[in-house]
């Protein structure tokens, strides 16, 4: 068993991480985008983006079981889940987040290394949302990073301080990736090829590349050249 309280999460982790919630808060188009921790019987709220109206800071924390919380139904069946607004489901109408407005949920849970919780990510929103296959999709790619990040945490637990430089070298290696241009209007992605693709698609793939601004060809001639 991963002793959870003990179980480091690196400065270099968790600074990817914000930079991945901030994201995906931005194309989701949402006031937050949470990464959750559970620590037993807590629910805490360990990242959260940083957008304008977002309810939820960095290391809040709930009684988890019995809770009502969208995060508790994660945790337990393990599974997906979405609520286009829990204002008119039955089943959620009462839950906590509705407190805070936040009628609409979008929710994967994160897994150890040993297959044991460690917490959830998720995205919430204030008005109704019927979230595409798409953004599931990249949704889903953000849970796959985030767990991938947490097995080299776990080997650098496991191993010791005799091998942290090797682990984090790996963890570096496996962020390195190439700065990539996203319209600073239509938000689009130039890939390798000069083609421009929607950022939602474009990040199922590439979930951990860096970005700069730039602008692709439809919106210069509509906000430049006219």
């Amino acid at each position: 068993m991963i002793q959870k309280s003990t179980f480091d999460i690196s400065e270099q982790f968790t600074e990817s991480w914000q930079k991945m919630l901030n994201l995906a808060a931005d194309i989701f188009q949402v006031p937050a985008a949470l990464v959750m921790r559970f620590q037993d019987p807590y629910i805490e709220v360990f990242l959260a983006s940083d957008t304008e109206g977002n309810p939820y800071q960095p290391g809040s924390r709930e009684h988890l079981w019995n809770s009502g919380l969208y995060c508790e139904r994660v945790l337990k069946s393990r599974e997906l889940l979405a609520v286009p607004n829990a204002l008119e489901d039955e089943h959620w109408r009462d839950n906590p987040d509705i407190a805070l407005n936040m009628v609409a949920y979008l929710g994967f849970p994160v897994m150890l290394p040993n297959n044991e919780p460690f917490g959830t990510i998720c995205v919430l929103d204030t008005r109704t949302r019927q979230f595409q296959d798409s953004y599931i999709a990249l949704l889903a790619k953000f849970r796959d990073v985030l767990q991938h990040d947490l097995e080299l945490a776990y080997m650098n637990h496991e191993l010791g301080d005799t091998n942290k430089q090797l682990i984090e070298y790996l963890g570096e290696l496996k962020n390195l990736r190439g700065i990539v241009s996203i319209c600073m209007y239509c938000k689009s992605i130039e890939d390798s090829s000069h083609a421009w693709h929607p950022v939602e698609k474009y990040l199922i793939n590439h979930p951990l590349a860096d970005f700069s601004h730039g602008i692709c060809p439809v919106c210069r001639k509509r906000h430049l050249e006219e």
